[in-house]
């Protein structure tokens, strides 16, 4: 019996790849530039600038999902489902308030990143991110880097092998895996975005300008395992058990209404019947 092919809610057509492209490039350098920026470079010497000059992201990311309802004809149905998938992963996430790392929305962006595609997954992630920002009042110069993180590993979700085939007890143990090594990912790349901004007075950790690069990457995993390892390992650990317990619901879920929705499905009118005359 041949697999059906999933329907996918948003595709990355060439305008909305090269956006995507664009702000993942803008995105690395925002989060990696201690690394790249030389000692005697003068982006040191602005350190406290970045955070607002990078800021700037929003602005990408909100062209990348232009791009992608735009290009992909996203309908109201997509719509609808990205409103309701967003605003519960917003209602997720002051749940925990990341205590310990409770952060039961990641779980949901696996899964319909997973279900949805690497397109809807970045969108979604993006957006989850900004309304939960409007919930919680985390809104700050910090929002464009959670954003695209998050962005990134719901996208991720979607870029895993075996979306039509792959089903049952693999499928879980695979997004499970990718959860608990992107939960990780996640808080790491997020320690990169703040870590730069302590004073290097105020600890040996801390982001030195003057240091070499291999000193300054010392520092930060030291930074990671003194600060954020607990919060990285509960976000991981309840990420993989959210998904083994609900991930066979809340993918089938996804899956029937994905289907019901009809993504991919063209709208076609049928041409009215003459009637014939009464003889």
């Amino acid at each position: 019996m041949r697999a059906q092919r999933q329907a996918r809610a948003v595709r990355l057509g060439p305008r909305s790849l090269t956006a995507l492209i664009l702000v993942s490039a803008v995105g690395v350098a925002a989060f990696c530039w201690p690394f790249i920026a030389p000692p005697t470079s003068q982006l040191s010497a602005h350190a406290q600038d970045a955070p607002w000059l990078f800021a700037g992201l929003l602005v990408l990311l909100v062209a990348v999902v232009a791009a992608a309802i735009s290009e992909s004809g996203l309908g109201p149905k997509a719509v609808a489902m990205l409103g309701v998938l967003a605003a519960t992963g917003a209602a997720l996430r002051p749940i925990g308030a990341g205590t310990a790392g409770i952060e039961p929305m990641f779980f949901l962006m696996v899964l319909s990143g997973r279900v949805l595609g690497p397109g809807f997954g970045f969108v979604l992630g993006s957006v989850t991110m900004f309304a939960s920002a409007l919930l919680t009042g985390g809104v700050g110069p910090w929002l464009p880097f959670q954003m695209l993180a998050m962005g990134w590993f719901a996208m991720g979700a979607g870029l895993l092998p075996g979306p039509d085939r792959l089903r049952g007890r693999g499928e879980l143990v695979m997004l499970a895996g990718y959860g608990f090594l992107a939960a990780f990912a996640y808080g790491t790349v997020m320690n990169m975005a703040g870590w730069p901004f302590m004073s290097a007075l105020a600890s040996n950790v801390a982001f030195d300008p003057q240091a070499t690069v291999p000193a300054n990457l010392a520092r930060f995993l030291a930074y990671c395992l003194a600060t954020s390892l607990g919060w990285d390992l509960g976000r991981a650990v309840v990420t993989v058990v959210l998904t083994l317990t609900l991930g066979p619901a809340v993918l089938r879920a996804l899956r029937r209404a994905t289907r019901r929705a009809a993504f991919e499905t063209p709208v076609t009118f049928d041409a009215p019947t003459a009637v014939k005359p009464p003889t």
